[in-house]
């Protein structure tokens, strides 16, 4: 018997099913080690040794790898066709070679880039060894990144408090984020004038021209400034003769684009499914693992995290037999299609994304996919069937103007476009950007040069010229590829730590620096110039690249970043919190310093009127702050508005007197964020603005139903104690003798009654599992009953999902999709958990497992098992 890893347990199911009963497939469950997140995992002065750290639920995962090969025949590496997947199978080797069980067996490296039966019976046949630069690569890639986390995160805690972290390409990503920002809010916008009229031909069809050229000079965009100006042209044309000089039609063609990248993918999938990086990504893995199609479990699409734009031949002879069965031999060119990568820094060659199988249509696996899944699918599907089609041919057709009126001429151009042969475009059309300007699309009537035109109205339209746009998830993508930042494995996750650490927002699909991420980068564009620079990081990443072509030694580009970065970090040491104040405030100016309504001084103090403000630091980040404290205490949050009366803190707004106590209510804000508050002192009662709610939009009823919070919503008819709705740590709630119970929204709160509150508890009442008050999370999927009795099913609980059987509680892998969860490795996660039944007994399976343990690794269960979950 051989022992097969791969990554994914359900990659290993199917994959067993294809090799049979001379295998034994196993899963990893991705990397099995890590660096420790603590100083000293990489050590400079020990030739840059690495220290590696296995959890308890990958030390489980190996145990049973390092008991499946002690009695196997072979040990073959099937993980990931990628840098990731090439370190995870170095780190189980390494792993099962410290434990001494591989001896004298053969161990083979086989990858395949679609879960397919015949792409896994190739893979198996065609082994090699494992790649070592690919390795010697990805550990230079942990190492820097650990080196940079580590070593720069600690300096932003001591010299800028507030500051989560920093890291290699987490920091330049950020840095382009709040560089489009500044260029936003430097913009000075420009006031110009568009003149269009509406023309008919002599056969009474109606077009429209712009307007291109005034007494003999040519026009540009911004040339028409005022609106004196546009009249003047305007009533110039309104009076004049209108005749088409010249009609141009050229023919042109479209080309397809390749298929799809994982860059492309992403960006393909946020504008046209609005699909964030990360949700396509979970997505896509899930159509590469498989879904069961007809009675069996088949990968859907090639390995998704790539830069090729190639497709295997046989990929393209499958793809031109779909094209002519779809759509028809004239979609069908003579020769195939074949695309070279345009990456600065394309990873290691793999495919391009595609369908295992062109057969497989859209709407013939519709059905087995769930919605994001099958609509991910199509434009997979789409994209790489379109790449081997026709091009799309187009006619482009423009139209001079001229205008004459008496001594005055002017110009004026029609452009439209017709699609004579759609080719391509039959099968996808790739959706406009939207931060592109819309093309002239629209067909043009007839129109003979010569011929005179009949005016029908003039129009001008004032326009003001726009900021550049913030960037979306799409675009941030398409700016790293493009200067060589980050690779495809990385886009996703880099992006997610952005929003997680509270540098980023997402509004509108548009990221939107916080000032957190804005003052962490001022201070490394200041301190840290070099390490932030797009074409550092870009001339690192290609090094990294050549790591991986065998053409650099690892440790030598560690030595020679280290020598520098040590050095620069040494020197920061000395570097005061005033100098790093001093210089953020000149960077960031506009955010600390917002311009006031009344054309003041943005730097004084409009509380005392003498103090100058300036960034101050606190134990939870920076605030604006007056240079006269302790006697002013004016604070405000950055980026606030700056106007004040002079009596009260920065942002405070006077919003009535509560009717009962005659208290003033006032609108404030804290360090932690806007809050009302009534009265003063430390008697005064203070609520915090909920989630999603404006400060704008406050005014005095809002304020008095947030003061008045918890609110009594009346006495339960089986007790008679008091139910209350309030608003806490984990959002709004009701409450009745001690049993929380969530609500849906922030409104509720206000708004719940008797009746629906009392339903809300019983809901949550009717979920206890135990005599405990621990409570059942809904299930999410029925597995089957235990072989020893009871059911087992998948819930999703607080810290995320797991397993239950009775009251075994087995939290899911990490990454691990729910619904993927089958019968066989949810009896494994029990046993794993020390699965007892509910009268304390041991499982049937959990006895086996534990006979063959030897003493000390019972103990070790034992321990883990009485751990909470």
């Amino acid at each position: 018997m051989d022992v097969v890893v791969v990554e994914s347990p359900a990659k290993a199911k199917t994959i067993n099913k294809y090799l049979g009963s001379n295998y034994k497939v196993l899963a990893s469950f991705g990397h099995v080690r890590d660096l420790p997140a603590k100083d000293g995992s990489v050590r400079p002065d020990d030739d840059f040794a690495m220290s590696w750290e296995v959890d308890g639920p990958s030390s489980k995962r190996l145990g049973d790898i390092a008991k499946a090969v002690k009695d196997a025949d072979s040990l073959i590496l099937a993980t990931d066709p990628d840098r990731e997947g090439e370190a995870i199978s170095w780190h189980v080797l390494d792993v099962l070679r410290q434990k001494k069980v591989l001896k004298d067996k053969p161990v083979r490296r086989v990858v395949f880039n679609a879960i397919t039966k015949q792409s896994v019976l190739d893979a198996m046949a065609n082994p090699r060894d494992i790649d070592a630069p690919l390795v010697d690569a990805y550990l230079a890639r942990r190492a820097l990144d650990y080196l940079v986390g580590f070593t720069l995160s600690p300096v932003l805690w001591r010299k800028l408090p507030g500051a989560r972290s920093a890291g290699r390409v987490q920091s330049v990503a950020l840095r382009l984020v709040c560089d489009r920002e500044a260029e936003i809010e430097r913009f000075v916008r420009e006031e110009y004038w568009q003149i269009a009229a509406l023309l008919a031909t002599p056969r009474a069809e109606d077009f429209e021209a712009r307007l291109t050229g005034f007494e003999g000079k040519r026009l540009q965009k911004l040339d028409i400034k005022t609106g004196e100006q546009a009249a003047g042209i305007k009533a110039m044309l309104e009076g004049a003769t209108f005749r088409a000089l010249s009609v141009d039609a050229r023919p042109t063609k479209r080309n397809p684009a390749p298929p799809f990248t994982t860059s492309t993918l992403q960006q393909a999938a946020s504008s046209q499914l609005g699909f964030s990086a990360s949700r396509t990504m979970q997505v896509a893995q899930r159509l590469y693992e498989g879904a069961d199609v007809g009675g069996e479990t088949v990968g859907l699409i090639t390995y998704m995290r790539t830069d090729g734009v190639q497709m295997a031949p046989e990929a393209i002879a499958a793809a031109r037999s779909a094209i002519g069965a779809e759509f028809g031999e004239k979609y069908l060119p003579e020769k195939p299609r074949y695309y070279s990568t345009k990456a600065k820094n394309a990873q290691e060659a793999h495919e391009a994304i595609r369908p295992t199988d062109f057969r497989r249509t859209p709407g013939a696996v519709r059905k087995y996919l769930d919605a994001d899944q099958a609509r991910l699918y199509e434009i997979v599907w789409k994209r790489a069937i379109a790449s081997q089609m026709n091009p799309a041919e187009i006619e482009r057709t423009t139209v001079e103007i001229e205008a004459v009126n008496a001594a005055h001429t002017a110009a004026l151009r029609a452009v439209g476009s017709v699609v004579r042969f759609d080719g391509f475009l039959a099968a996808y059309t790739e959706q406009k950007d939207e931060d592109s300007e819309d093309e002239e699309s629209r067909r043009l009537p007839e129109i003979k040069a010569g011929e005179a035109l009949a005016r029908k109205t003039v129009t001008a339209t004032q326009h003001t010229t726009e900021p550049p746009p913030r960037y979306s998830e799409a675009s941030l993508i398409r700016k790293m590829e493009e200067l060589g930042i980050g690779r495809p494995s990385t886009y996703a996750a880099t992006l997610k730590t952005l929003e997680d650490r509270d540098y980023v927002t997402i509004e509108r699909r548009r990221l939107l620096p916080q000032a957190k991420g804005r003052l962490v980068t001022a201070f490394l564009e200041n301190f840290f110039e070099r390490y932030v620079e797009y074409d550092f990081t870009a001339a690192l990443e290609e090094k990294l690249d050549e790591i991986s072509d065998g053409k650099l030694s690892w440790k030598d580009v560690l030595r020679d970043f280290w020598r520098d970065f040590s050095a620069h970090v040494d020197e920061t040491k000395e570097l005061r919190v005033t100098d790093v104040l001093d210089a953020l405030n000149e960077e960031l100016a506009p955010l600390v310093f917002p311009a006031r309504e009344d054309g003041s001084n943005p730097r004084l103090c409009p509380k005392c009127g003498t103090g100058n403000l300036s960034l101050k630091l606190g134990k939870f980040g920076a605030f604006v702050g007056c240079s006269n404290y302790p006697e002013c205490g004016y604070t405000r949050q950055l980026g606030e508005a700056a106007d004040g009366d002079g009596n009260g803190e920065a942002g405070d707004k006077a919003l009535g007197k509560d009717p009962y106590t005659q208290e003033e209510i006032v609108l404030k804000n804290g360090r932690f964020g806007p809050y009302v508050q009534r009265g003063d002192g430390k008697e005064a009662k203070r609520a915090s603005l909920p989630k999603g709610w404006k400060v704008e939009d406050i005014d005095q009823e809002k304020a008095l139903a947030l003061l008045a919070l918890p609110r009594d919503v009346g006495q339960h008819p089986e007790t008679g104690k008091m139910i209350s709705a309030g608003i806490g740590r984990y959002g709004p709630f009701v409450l009745h003798d001690g049993t929380y119970a969530n609500l849906e929204s922030v409104e509720d709160v206000f708004s719940i009654g008797l009746n629906r509150a009392v339903t809300v508890l019983a809901e949550k009442k009717s979920k206890f599992a135990n005599g405990r008050g621990r409570t059942a999370a809904a299930a999410l999927k029925e597995l089957g009953d235990h072989p020893d009795g009871g059911p087992i099913t998948v819930r999703d609980g607080r810290y995320g999902p797991y397993v239950n059987w009775g009251k075994v509680n087995a939290t899911l892998p990490k990454g691990k999709d729910p619904a993927s969860v089958t019968v066989e490795e949810a009896l494994a996660l029990i046993v794993a958990k020390g699965g007892k039944s509910g009268g304390g007994k041991k499982t049937a399976a959990a006895k086996k497992a534990s006979a063959k343990k030897p003493a000390a690794k019972k103990a070790s269960a034992k321990k883990t098992t009485s751990k909470k979950e």
